[in-house]
């Protein structure tokens, strides 16, 4: 592999122009698709095969007017009024009435007339039914319910929006996600001691997220995609969109810290070793992001498949678009000589790379069984509250404390008791029952329901007109991230078999239902969704290092890295710690689909970051043939970029934690978090620790298997020597930039160049 990559990075050096336009035409051309033919995202994580969904499907065949989108307009009257007053009650009826002219509203409810008042008088609602689907209602349609309300709000009424067709958009790009890149910036200049080297990977990772994001815009013209997709395709592109550049600049720099190198050699030198770990991580990310197939839901599938391109173009640009732009610059980006005590490599390896990763080798390495014991021992705490996940969808209570969503739960509940903003939907399909005992059938089904304990009321049952589908409501005592509630979803479905005897079927549906279906669905994968990634592991890693060892350890250090990020995530958002400090307003169930999301996505970067350090120990071991020199070297030479690469991920994550929807926040904090305990716990101290309790035993392969397994030489071992710069036909204005200084050296910088560490 690294001889290939080699060659091809040559030819992207020579050929960096038609490079450069490839890449720029393809943004132009993708783009231009992006934003004028885009398709609309959804919002709803709808499952196909779960109770709920079949239910769902069930009204919009037979009770379409039963299934379109509600948008619940909740009104409050002051402190000390209420809403029967008759100044509060013409108020309410004029608005309600514009709102029945609203364009696609085929009913509303009238309060007053439907009981749907509080005792005390002060809060009540009225449900505004949509032709359209809750995801297909049009922001205008809901901008003019909005402005029909405006008499109420004359009136001294409080009015908030509530509803399964007002679930607000997911948006990226604030103040908190800027922040993020800034930071990433930050440690690109500090890792790399020059503004110029620092913005060359976010120059690189914009393009290729520009590319990507745009691409699924448009993609979603033609596939249903959740609004999630866009945003984790940003997330995940631009973070290793960012470290692949970085890998491979900090390579090609620490090369021509040697005053011989040649900048055309060495950028394919990089581009050939960094180049090559780029590629098998990228791989691993890429195929761990697939894998999400597995789990059978189809928005999951596509918002992996999302990410995956996105990743896949991150690869593409750090081998193509990356080098072309390193030619470039040319000798701009050769680090400043610097005058300092030549180091021999026999007598400190890895000290030229940085000291304080020299230090910190030794210091794990010097007592591995102690520094591994305390750090699985931290790991397994940091996983304790994981044993308590419980997995579900955000309510409205997740919603931002000043949101009309958020606000409209929390007058519903003073209102009408927690459960009321957890109604579910039984759906009764009545076709197979004789026509004169489907009524008594329903009656009996209300009865029954009404007396199940956790049910605080039953309404009045509704059919369609011809009788072969009833809806009837059921309002539970908790609200719909309570555990009690999924337990009576549960205790409720238990009455379909009396149904069923009568020839009938029974649903339990509604959005908290949903939201409990998915979450099973989710569990029940992920088992082996787990065990494929392990598996791949092994293999990948089997290959990539020769090594039966090697995999092992890195398959259970990531392992620990996943437990301790769930355990984290759970005291979070499920117990309710640092809820201020993250602006969490309400503590909730762990989004069903994260901890899936969060194994392949942490399993991919995990695998970078071992593949970068452990190449590193492999590359000085097959040189030397020693095995503790090769763990010092490795961490001394790759510390400081995987520790910049892992800073840079955990702010570009960590930016997303201050979005205002609470599944990208959770998302953003787990990533972030998993990734920072990876990278400097596992990666920077266990790895080494172990490694250095194995041996030489580290680096063993059974005969068989080693006959068997590829070689693809990730370490660079057969790339030819060093070329060194000619005086004579340079060309691609090296030359010039050499002998002129374009970094600003002159004669005397080069005769500091002499005496420079190497």
């Amino acid at each position: 592999m690294a001889s290939r990559l080699y060659i091809w990075g040559q030819w992207a050096v020579r050929r960096r122009g038609r490079v450069l336009a490839v890449w720029l035409l393809m943004l132009a051309v993708v783009g231009g698709l992006g934003i004028t033919l885009h398709g609309k995202v959804t919002n709803e994580f709808s499952v196909p095969g779960i109770e709920s969904q079949k239910a769902q499907d069930l009204l919009e065949e037979k009770f379409p007017t039963a299934a379109g989108g509600v948008a619940r307009v909740v009104f409050a009257a002051p402190k000390d009024g209420t809403l029967t007053e008759p100044k509060a009650e013409a108020a309410v009826a004029a608005s309600l009435k514009k709102a029945a002219d609203v364009p696609g509203v085929v009913n509303v409810s009238d309060p007053a007339g439907s009981g749907t008042v509080s005792e005390s008088r002060r809060i009540g609602y009225a449900d505004v039914l949509f032709r359209q689907s809750a995801d297909s209602v049009p922001e205008t349609s809901k901008d003019a319910l909005s402005e029909a309300m405006a008499q109420a709000r004359d009136a001294g009424l409080e009015v908030e929006f509530g509803g399964s067709a007002m679930q607000p958009k997911t948006e990226v790009g604030g103040p908190a996600e800027i922040v993020g890149v800034m930071i990433a910036f930050a440690v690109l200049a500090l890792a790399l001691g020059s503004l110029v080297a620092a913005g060359l990977p976010l120059l690189t990772a914009v393009v290729g997220v520009a590319i990507g994001v745009l691409g699924v815009q448009f993609v979603s013209r033609f596939l249903e995609m959740t609004s999630t997709a866009t945003v984790l395709a940003l997330m995940i592109g631009l973070a290793v969109g960012i470290d692949y550049a970085l890998f491979i600049l900090s390579r090609h720099r620490e090369q021509l810290a040697d005053p011989d190198a040649d900048v055309e050699d060495s950028i394919a030198r990089a581009v050939a070793t960094a180049g090559s770990a780029v590629v098998f991580a990228g791989a691993t990310v890429i195929i761990a992001l697939a894998a999400l197939a597995v789990t059978g839901i189809p928005f999951l599938t596509i918002m992996g498949l999302a990410a995956a391109v996105t990743v896949l173009l991150a690869v593409l640009i750090a081998i193509t678009l990356v080098p072309a732009v390193l030619g470039l610059f040319g000798e701009r980006l050769r680090p400043r000589p610097r005058r300092t005590k030549r180091v021999e490599p026999t007598e400190h390896p890895g000290r030229a790379a940085g000291s304080w990763g020299l230090v910190w080798a030794r210091v794990v390495t010097r007592k591995p069984l102690i520094v591994l014991l305390v750090g699985v021992i931290g790991m397994l705490a940091l996983a304790l509250p994981a044993r308590d996940l419980r997995l579900g969808l955000p309510s409205y209570a997740s919603q931002p404390s000043d949101s009309t969503q958020h606000k409209s739960y929390d007058l519903l509940s003073e209102g009408f008791g927690p459960g009321f903003n957890a109604t579910l939907t039984a759906v009764v399909d009545t076709s197979g029952i004789p026509a004169a005992e489907r009524t008594a059938t329903v009656t009996d089904l209300r009865t029954t329901l009404a007396r199940e304990p956790g049910v605080a009321a039953v309404a009045p049952s509704v059919t369609n007109p011809d009788t072969t589908l009833a809806v009837v409501a059921v309002v539970p005592r908790t609200g719909p991230d309570a555990q009690a509630t999924t337990d009576l979803v549960h205790r409720l479905r238990d009455n379909a078999p009396s149904i069923a005897k009568a020839g009938g079927t029974l649903y339990i549906a509604g959005a908290t239902a949903a939201a409990i279906d998915v979450a099973g669905k989710l569990s029940d994968a992920l088992p082996l969704f787990i065990a494929i990634i392990v598996i791949l592991a092994l293999i990948l890693l089997t290959v990539a290092f020769r090594s039966l060892l090697v995999p092992v350890k890195a398959a259970l250090g990531f392992l620990l890295s996943v437990a301790a990020a769930l355990g984290a995530t759970v005291w979070v958002f499920q117990n309710g710690h640092l809820n201020g400090v993250l602006d969490i307003p309400s503590a909730g169930p762990v989004t069903s689909f994260l901890p899936v999301l969060l194994i392949g996505v942490l399993f991919g970067l995990a695998m970078d970051y071992e593949v970068f350090l452990v190449s590193r120990m492999r590359e000085h071991y097959e040189h030397t043939g020693s095995a503790s020199e090769a763990i010092t070297h490795g961490v001394a030479r790759s510390g400081r970029v995987v520790s910049a690469a892992a800073l840079i991920m955990v702010a570009v994550f960590g930016g997303f934690v201050f979005n205002h929807d609470p599944i990208i926040k959770s998302i953003g904090f787990a990533l972030a978090f998993g990734v920072f305990i990876d990278a400097f716990v596992v990666r920077m101290t266990l790895v080494p620790a172990a490694m250095a309790l194995l041996g030489r035993r580290a680096w063993g392969l059974p005969g068989w298997l080693d006959r068997i397994t590829p070689d693809v030489d990730i370490e660079g071992a057969k790339l030819p020597q060093r070329a060194t710069p000619t005086r004579e036909g340079e060309g691609h204005g090296d030359r010039e930039d050499r002998e002129s200084g374009a970094d600003g050296e002159h004669g005397e910088h080069r005769e500091e160049r002499e005496v420079a560490v190497r």
